[in-house]
């Protein structure tokens, strides 16, 4: 199938089945969200060789990850010798591949504090057919030595072209806190610095705010060896909102590096922040926002983003719009009342656009992206259901292609990013809703997409 006159294929979407990766995964609400799906747990299942690798909380609160051929019903897992401190969602366990020498990268139960690391031994995702706890060291709470912040959170890996693993995260706290980044180079981790600051003085219509932090959407590499983020700010100081309850994030913001996360540019290319340097990328900085909104929306931070095949970067990002009302006093029943989710991407023309997607996210929670090989644009949202729009409609034609019907996914998806290049399928991981801290079953469920 094809869209007309255009020689693009249409998108779609057809269920090829889920697999169960535990019966009984640990199950606890905070912070609105799950541990094992939350938006900013990048590769929490991802593809790489052939194989299929995921990551959660068992019952017992043990950090388990599994793998298995791309389709198979069979995980097998293995337990790292680590078990979750505190019911805190944002302590989430997120994987990364450092190319140069095939190891499994884990760093997980990170929340504004210390943070807990492993890594397997060389080759294991290359060409070794073992898959036991021998075939990971211990675990530790430094990058084999390396300390980085006594405040960390928000692991996210992304590899170079090259093949090193870089590993961005947040020092500091919520509303006081900056993004910085350590390099894995095949033999051992560098830190190379912060790159945002926290400083300068942002006014509202309601107050002013001089303390922040950047919320990441995203980091990513594109083919042609560009580093792309989105992000939205979120202020300490409640003064900038209409009224207690709401989000302080405001803006979504974008920047690109093409010295592989040494130097930051604004979307014209101006020099806006430079990594471990005295530059760093600010509030007040020149030519950041793509998409200005106040902070009475309540804007969601760190939804997702990618980029289609001719390097041009698409967002989602979610809000209250200003038809529903311009101040939101409870986030989590405004958002679940009457957000939505909007597309931003940037066109062949090089202007940026928006586009609503016509759903009501039904959740206070968050939706995610991903394009297929004819950049037609996915968004997995809550509960499962997939919204599509294609690239020859110039993504305006947003259709809801499967309703999650028979899921009871409790929200958030986890997404594996990397499959859909492999083999042209979307693969997310998704756990069934409970009560209290009643274990329930975790799942991947996948839909073959355009090939």
């Amino acid at each position: 199938m094809t869209a007309a006159g255009t020689g693009l294929a249409a998108p779609r979407v057809t269920p090829l089945g889920r697999s169960l990766l535990d019966p009984q995964a640990l199950y606890f609400v905070s912070y609105d969200g799950l541990v094992n799906n939350n938006s900013f747990q990048k590769n929490g299942l991802f593809t790489h060789r052939g194989r299929q690798y995921a990551a959660w909380y068992s019952a017992d609160r043990g950090a388990t990850l599994a793998r298995r051929a791309p389709g198979a019903a069979h995980w097998s897992t293995v337990t790292l010798d680590h078990r979750l401190k505190s019911d805190d969602s944002h302590n989430v366990i997120s994987m990364g591949v450092s190319r140069t020498d095939g190891r499994l990268h884990v760093v997980m139960d990170a929340h504004s504090d210390g943070f807990c690391y492993a890594k397997s031994v060389a080759g294991l995702l290359d060409t070794a057919p073992e898959w036991t706890p021998g075939c990971f060291g211990p675990v530790r709470t430094t990058l084999d030595g390396l300390a980085l912040t006594p405040q960390f959170t928000y692991p996210q890996f992304v590899s170079t072209p090259e093949g090193r693993l870089q590993l961005s995260y947040r020092a500091g706290v919520s509303g006081d806190g900056r993004n910085a980044l350590a390099e894995y180079d095949g033999s051992s981790w560098t830190a190379l610095g912060e790159w945002t600051s926290a400083t300068g003085t942002y006014t509202s219509a309601h107050g002013s705010s001089t303390a922040r932090n950047m919320y990441l959407h995203g980091i990513e590499y594109d083919g042609r060896g560009r580093l792309h983020a989105f992000f939205t700010w979120r202020e300490q100081s409640a003064s900038v909102m209409c009224g207690a309850g709401g989000l302080s994030n405001h803006d979504t913001g974008y920047v690109h590096s093409t010295d592989r996360g040494r130097t930051w540019l604004n979307d014209a290319g101006a020099v806006v922040g430079s990594t471990g340097g005295p530059l760093r990328v600010a509030v007040t900085g020149p030519g950041l926002v793509v998409d200005r909104l106040g902070p009475d929306h309540s804007l969601m931070n760190q939804e997702s983003q990618a980029v289609d095949s001719a390097g041009r970067p698409h967002a989602i990002i979610s809000y209250v719009p200003g038809r529903f009302g311009r101040c939101t006093t409870d986030y989590v029943a405004d958002r679940t009342a009457h957000g939505r989710a909007f597309h931003l991407r940037k066109n062949a023309c090089g202007a940026w656009q928006k586009t609503e997607i016509p759903l009501p996210l039904d959740s206070s929670q968050r939706t995610k992206l991903l394009l297929d090989r004819y950049d037609n644009a996915y968004a997995v949202l809550p509960f499962g259901r997939i919204a599509a729009a294609s690239r020859a409609s110039g993504h305006t034609d947003w259709t809801l292609l499967y309703d999650g019907a028979g899921l009871n996914a409790f929200g958030e998806v986890v997404i594996d990013e990397t499959r859909v290049h492999a083999d042209d399928v979307l693969s997310f991981m998704y756990q069934e809703r409970s009560t209290g801290t009643t274990p329930s079953p975790l799942y991947v469920a996948d839909f073959a997409l355009p090939a």
